[in-house]
């Protein structure tokens, strides 16, 4: 089909985080923690010495990577490279921004959300033509 994402028919996909200590470490005691052979793991704890140097380098290699399928990222780390997290408009690996527990969930930010309300208003115009 014209206009689909292919997806990788691997047995096993990964997940990515970028995301606070806790949150990284909850996820990694869910089993959702990986090491390549390169010693590459599959996710970036942000902290206050982490640069958004760091972050940008941590998304790009994370989206780019064909073995990931998801990516979690603390919805404060996305406000810092929300022009980055804005533009990516690929279908797989899929972006979700989570809430941290310093850092409450503000739908205002979400890009997924904001995606699905365009389409839903985009919708509900064309669907008004008719």
């Amino acid at each position: 089909m014209a206009g689909r994402a292919n997806i990788p028919n691997k047995s096993s996909a990964l997940i990515a985080m970028i995301a606070d200590e806790d949150t990284v470490t909850g996820f990694l005691l869910a089993g959702v923690g990986n090491v390549d052979l390169r010693r590459k793991t599959n996710y970036l704890i942000v902290d206050s010495k982490t640069t958004v140097k760091q972050i940008e380098d941590a998304f790009k290699e994370f989206t780019t990577k064909d073995d990931i399928a998801i990516v979690l990222i603390s919805q404060y780390v996305a406000n810092m490279i929300r022009f980055l997290v804005d533009s990516y408009n690929k279908p797989v690996p899929a972006i979700l921004e989570i809430p941290s527990k310093d850092h409450p969930y503000d739908p205002a930010h979400d890009s997924v959300l904001s995606r699905v309300k365009y389409l839903f208003n985009t919708e509900s115009v064309a669907s008004g033509r008719r």
